[in-house]
């Protein structure tokens, strides 16, 4: 039994809860294991686009896929979770870098987001990956976009500053996912310097007619703004929320609006 899971569960490993939250975590620990040693893994495409130009997508996000045995994709928010304190969560990230580069290389047209968690800094393979497709095509940087999770990046402040500031040098940008989700510092908001800020879902669905949403993300807006963030604003769904966040200001518009994510999308299969 992995000893994270046990740790994590121990306070109640007698109630059925537990256990059955312990299965579960195994369980998927499991699958995800075997996706990896079977190659399959892959990226689905999701388009970003212009607020006040919707027919034009700024760049695209690439959300990891495990395909379960019939070639079905399974999203990220059904194993994220069980994997993100395990070896199995680092090796993810160095998959979705591995893809994402690749996917870049192929494309020169293209600008790309990956996912990574602040817990993969250092990860020998993930450095290794990235090191090695800049030597041999240094443009890359400027069309890799790296986003880490509020939560994950305010969980290792100092080191996240550090390694944003190295491979900003090189002409990568940085997005802070998930803004307002989890528990910003601001004095480490102001220090960090990242380029994009996506705003939450949770505060984007039905922002239309729901004042609470519209004075949040307005705040959030107004952050963003003083600290000369690009704003992008997630799950957007349907065309009375594209319309309002485009009225305040939002600058990109991601969500099933505008495209879900696919794993075969028109410029690929076009090329």
């Amino acid at each position: 039994m992995d000893q994270a899971i046990v740790e994590k569960l121990e306070p109640g490993m007698d109630s059925p809860l537990s256990a059955a939250v312990l299965a579960r975590d195994r369980d998927t620990l499991k699958m995800v294991d075997q996706a990896v040693r079977t190659g399959r893994v892959t990226l689905a495409y999701q388009p970003i686009v212009q607020a006040t130009a919707p027919d034009r997508p700024a760049f695209y996000e690439g959300l990891l896929r495990v395909l379960d045995e019939t070639g079905r994709p399974i999203p990220a928010r059904d194993f994220i979770e069980a994997i993100e304190e395990h070896e199995t969560g680092r090796i993810m990230d160095c998959l979705a870098l591995e893809h994402g580069l690749a996917t870049l290389a192929r494309h020169p047209g293209l600008r790309l987001a990956i996912n990574m968690s602040a817990r993969s800094i250092g990860y020998r393979r993930w450095v290794a990956a990235l090191d090695s497709a800049l030597a041999n095509n240094p443009s890359l940087a400027n069309r890799l976009i790296l986003e880490i999770t509020e939560t994950s990046a305010m969980g290792m402040p100092e080191i996240v500053r550090v390694f944003m500031e190295d491979l900003q040098a090189k002409g990568i940008t940085f997005a802070l996912d998930d803004f307002g989700a989890g528990y910003t510092s601001f004095r480490y908001l102001k220090s960090f310097f990242f380029d994009v800020v996506k705003i939450d879902g949770q505060f984007v669905r039905g922002i239309h007619s729901d004042p609470d949403n519209q004075v949040l993300v307005q705040a959030l807006v107004a952050i963003a703004r003083q600290f000369e963030m690009y704003m992008v604003a997630e799950s957007v769904e349907t065309a009375r929320e594209a319309a309002y966040l485009t009225a305040i200001g939002i600058d990109c518009l991601q969500g099933y609006h505008f495209g879900a994510p696919t794993i075969a999308p028109a410029w690929a299969t076009r090329q």
